[in-house]
């Protein structure tokens, strides 16, 4: 019987929206009059902490699932192991690049 995994596409569409309510949304809903010195309040902060740490352990949680399957594909056939590593490495650098700018984002809301 095939269970889904528990890091499924409905953990991370979950995930996702957590991280978009948190960032975006937590400095709307706490709305605060603006912070002598164009200080950041502690909602921003607390929204973007959740919001890099969701974004790490998604990349995570991708990358390394990738990096499984090709090694599982090049354990099964060796003699594709060149097919296998250049098909894994556009997705692979897809993949960190989307989190490298997520993570760009969130500290903009830090800095802004």
């Amino acid at each position: 019987m095939n269970r889904p995994s528990f890091f499924g596409k409905g953990l991370m569409a979950a995930a996702l929206a957590l991280v978009v309510a948190a960032v975006f949304y937590g400095p709307a809903v706490y709305a605060q009059e603006a912070v002598a010195g164009g200080a950041v309040s502690t909602t921003h902060l607390f929204g973007v902490a959740i919001g890099l740490g969701m974004i790490v352990i998604g990349a995570g949680l991708g990358i390394g699932r990738l990096a499984a399957a090709a090694a599982e594909g090049i354990a099964r056939q060796p003699s594709a192991a060149a097919q296998i590593t250049g098909a894994v490495n556009l997705p692979l650098f897809l993949l960190e690049g989307v989190a490298i700018l997520a993570e760009v984002f969130a500290l903009l809301v830090v800095f802004q």
